[in-house]
C-alpha cells in the first residue's frame, strides 16, 4: 500500500494561521549598523599631502567596510580649534583626529618620541621600532589614561633644516638669533643662545619680512615652496637634524573604538598602516620635485650645516633628553627603548643602505 504524499492535494495545504505562526518564528533580516565618525585635523583645510591622503584613507575605509563605517574629514579649525583636537578625541566630542604627537608634550612629555626626536631615527627605523620593536605598545600606554588609542598615520621623512637670512658657520651664529623653532628643538637652540619663537605657518612669511624672526623651519621643500618662504630668506639649510623622521598620528576615541565590531576595527588598523606608508611616499616624491624648482627656478642657496655645528647641537640634545629622563620614569622607559633600538638600527644601516649609497657615488 502506497503512503499518500503529504501536501499533494489542496486539503493538506497549510492554513494562513500556520504561515503567520512560522513567519513569526523566522528572524527578520536587519540592515548592518552604520557608523559615521568625524575626523578633525590640526592642519589647515586642504593642507597639501595631508588632506588628500586623509580623504583617500576615509574612502578606503568606506569601501572596505561596504559603507558600514564612514569617516567625515574636517580641516583644522572647522570643527575643533587646532590645539584642542587631542582633548576633543579624549572626551568623545569627535571620534578621530590626525595630528603630530609633539603638540601634546606639555601634557605628555614622552609623546616627543612618538613624533620627532632631534638626531633620532629616520622613517624606516622609527617604523620598525613602532611596529616590531615595542614602540607602538609604549605609545598606547602613554595615551591610555586619556581614553585615546594612537596609530602611526604618516611620516614626513627627513625634513629640511630651515630658512636663514644669514649663513650659519659655527655655533656662535645662533646667539641672539630669533628663529621659529618650537618644542624640544627650540629648547636645544635656546641653549645654543638662540631665541625660540612659536608661530603658525601663516605668520612665518610676515615675521621674516618684518625682521620679527631671522630664521624659520616649517616642513620640507613641497610645503616650504607652497608657503613662499624662498621669498623671505636666501639660505636653505639641510639636513633636518631636528626632525629626521616625523611621525604623524591617528587618534581614536577608545569608547568609540570599543563600539566597533572586530572586522571594522581591523579595517581601520589596516587603513592607517596604508596611510602611514602612502604619506611618506608622497612626501618623498613631492619634495624631490619642489627642491628642484626651488634651486633652478627660484635660485635658492642650498647649504649644509657645518659638521662642527651639528656635533655641538647633538651634544646639547643628548644632555637635554638625559635630563628629561631623570624627571620621569615613563619618559626614561621610552627613551631607553628608543635609544637601544636606534643603536641597533644604526649598525644595520651602516652596512646596508649607507654602504650601498656610498657605492653608488663611487666613481669608476
Amino acid at each position: 500500500m502506497l503512503t499518500p504524499l503529504v501536501g499533494c492535494c489542496p486539503s493538506s495545504a497549510p492554513s494562513s494561521t500556520t504561515i503567520a505562526a512560522a513567519a513569526s518564528r523566522t528572524p527578520a533580516t536587519t540592515e548592518p549598523t552604520q557608523f559615521i565618525w568625524k575626523l578633525a585635523t590640526t592642519w589647515p583645510p586642504s593642507f597639501p599631502i595631508f588632506h588628500q591622503q586623509l580623504l583617500k584613507f576615509a574612502d578606503n575605509i568606506n569601501q572596505m567596510s561596504q559603507g558600514r563605517l564612514k569617516i567625515e574629514v574636517y580641516g583644522g579649525g572647522i570643527l575643533i580649534p587646532h590645539a584642542q583636537t587631542f582633548d576633543a578625541v579624549s572626551q568623545g566630542t569627535i571620534q578621530m583626529a590626525h595630528s603630530v604627537a609633539f603638540y601634546w608634550v606639555d601634557k605628555i612629555p614622552a609623546a616627543q618620541f612618538m613624533s620627532a626626536v632631534p638626531f633620532g631615527m629616520m622613517s624606516n627605523g622609527v617604523n620598525a621600532w613602532l611596529y616590531e620593536g615595542g614602540g607602538l605598545k609604549l605609545w598606547q600606554e602613554i595615551y591610555e589614561p586619556y581614553n585615546v588609542i594612537p596609530f602611526p598615520a604618516g611620516n614626513t621623512g627627513v625634513q629640511m633644516g630651515g630658512w636663514f637670512k644669514k649663513p650659519i658657520k659655527n655655533l656662535n651664529d645662533f646667539k641672539g638669533l630669533r628663529i621659529r623653532m618650537p618644542g624640544l628643538t627650540g629648547r636645544i637652540l635656546e641653549r645654543a643662545g638662540a631665541i625660540s619663537v612659536n608661530m603658525t605657518a601663516s605668520e612665518i612669511n610676515t615675521a621674516l619680512r618684518r625682521g620679527i624672526i631671522e630664521a624659520a623651519e616649517w616642513i620640507g621643500p613641497a610645503h616650504d615652496e607652497a608657503l613662499g618662504l624662498y621669498r623671505e630668506a636666501d639660505y636653505y639649510y639641510y639636513p633636518g637634524w631636528h626632525e629626521p623622521g616625523t611621525i604623524l598620528e591617528l587618534l581614536v576615541n577608545k569608547t568609540a573604538w570599543d563600539s566597533l565590531p572586530a572586522d571594522l576595527q581591523k579595517i581601520v588598523e589596516i587603513a592607517s598602516t596604508a596611510l602611514n606608508h602612502t604619506v611618506n611616499n608622497e612626501f618623498a616624491t613631492k619634495n624631490i620635485e619642489a627642491l628642484d624648482r626651488l634651486i633652478r627656478k627660484h635660485h635658492v642657496k642650498l647649504v649644509e650645516f657645518p659638521p662642527n655645528v651639528l656635533i655641538a647641537l647633538k651634544k646639547i640634545a643628548v644632555k637635554l633628553l638625559d635630563e628629561e629622563a631623570q624627571k620621569s620614569p615613563l619618559f626614561d622607559k621610552i627613551y631607553r627603548s628608543y635609544r637601544e633600538f636606534q643603536a641597533k638600527n644604526l649598525q644595520w644601516y651602516k652596512i646596508t643602505e649607507h654602504a650601498y649609497y656610498n657605492l653608488l657615488e663611487t666613481e669608476e
